[in-house]
């Protein structure tokens, strides 16, 4: 039940099928992940929105010129049955730059090269492109 993964498989299909918003249960670690994604530049952006079963995240898709979602490609990292953690130094590059890092630092949910910059560490969540 890995619901960092949940979300951005979500997020992933929403693209694929052609989808220009999705929601999902909302919770501060999911929002704190959906800001991150927003200022990396991979989703249009993203709210809280209130119901009566509870709030969800409802998280717009972003489309490339030529249609094509610009989140292609993701992978987990750092599991619930396996946590992995890196330091500065073990920041890598994701597709060769085309790609990015994120992670779990005590400055909030970051990209590698801001971790980088910031001189943290982390654990490592999860790879997009």
């Amino acid at each position: 039940m890995d619901k960092i993964a949940d979300m951005l498989v979500a997020i992933k299909n929403a693209g694929n099928s052609g989808k220009e918003s999705l929601l999902i249960p909302y919770s501060n670690y999911r929002a704190n992940i959906a800001r991150a994604l927003f200022q990396a530049g991979y989703i249009k952006s993203y709210s809280q929105k209130k119901f009566k079963k509870g709030d969800k995240l409802e998280i717009d898709i972003l489309y490339k010129k030529d249609k094509s979602p610009r989140i292609s490609y993701v992978k987990r990292i750092s599991k619930p049955s396996r946590r992995l953690y890196g330091r500065n130094k073990d920041i890598y590059l994701v597709k060769q730059g085309f790609g990015d890092l994120f992670l779990s630092t005590p400055k909030g949910i970051l990209t590698g090269k801001e971790a980088k910059k910031e001189m943290v560490g982390g654990e490592l969540l999860f790879e997009i492109a």
